[in-house]
């Protein structure tokens, strides 16, 4: 039972270290000044959230502590998936990364109150708030863009084309998904799935995009097995640079 936790709390820090990470690469370089300080604090909630899970690791599991799990591991040992990985590109592409990955995100945490895992159920009663800001800001940009101008809501449908694939990885299932379902840790990914869908399906409508026909995409599947895009590797190795230098050293 340990395992199946711990590989579920392994893959929702990973995805929001790594994606809080591509985030803050728009510090500084944000379209308008609102912007830059909005992806900012989205990265600094990301990377706190990861933190939170890695240290319930820590001190539920006896894993290391979270620095260690965080910037010391090779990429094989990373659960995220593909989608956060993903360089940050244009701002079309970000905000709609944005969208359908905290919209996940929200719908995890929000099935994750009822889950019999204690500690999991307590972090997302803490963080459930924090998620709810989170929406409110990818759905006010992406209604804003996608019924705007013809260019605006042009790449916005790209962006949204683009993206869908390695959103629909989010939900990859593990080795575990039976266990997690059967002991009420979570309700698994299949569930979450549709409940994503049905989260974002109107918001996108609403926006006057059009839904990627689901059924006829190939989900970009591989990251919750530790097999990651030609992205994630450079991403790692800039993230640990300090660490590297000195791993024994005590900030």
């Amino acid at each position: 039972m340990s395992a199946a936790i711990k590989n579920l709390l392994l893959k929702i820090a990973d995805d929001e270290l790594i994606i809080g990470h591509r985030n803050s690469e728009w510090t500084g370089l944000g379209p308008i000044l609102e912007e830059d300080i909005a992806f900012s604090s989205l990265a600094q909630d990301q990377i706190g959230h990861a933190l939170a899970n890695y240290t319930i690791l820590q001190k539920e599991f006896g894993e290391a502590e979270p620095d260690v799990v965080a910037y010391l591991r090779t990429e094989k040992e990373f659960l995220s998936c593909q989608l956060v990985e993903l360089p940050i590109g244009e701002y079309d592409f970000s905000l709609m990364r944005h969208f359908l990955f905290d919209h996940s995100e929200s719908c995890r945490y929000e099935l994750l109150l009822k889950s019999s895992f204690i500690p999991l159920a307590q972090l997302a009663k803490r963080i459930k708030g924090e998620m709810k800001y989170h929406t409110l800001h990818a759905d006010l940009w992406i209604t804003k863009l996608g019924a705007g101008t013809e260019e605006s809501h042009a790449r916005m449908q790209a962006a949204l084309n683009e993206a869908m694939p390695y959103a629909l990885g989010l939900f990859e299932t593990s080795d575990y998904e039976d266990e997690l379902i059967s002991t009420g840790v979570f309700v698994g990914e299949n569930a979450l799935k549709t409940m994503w869908l049905e989260r974002i399906a109107p918001i996108i409508e609403h926006a006057n995009l059009k839904m990627p026909d689901i059924a006829n995409i190939d989900p970009k599947f591989g990251g919750r097995h530790g097999y990651h895009t030609e992205y994630l590797q450079p991403l790692l190795s800039e993230m640990s640079e300090v660490l590297d230098l000195d791993p024994t050293t005590k900030w």
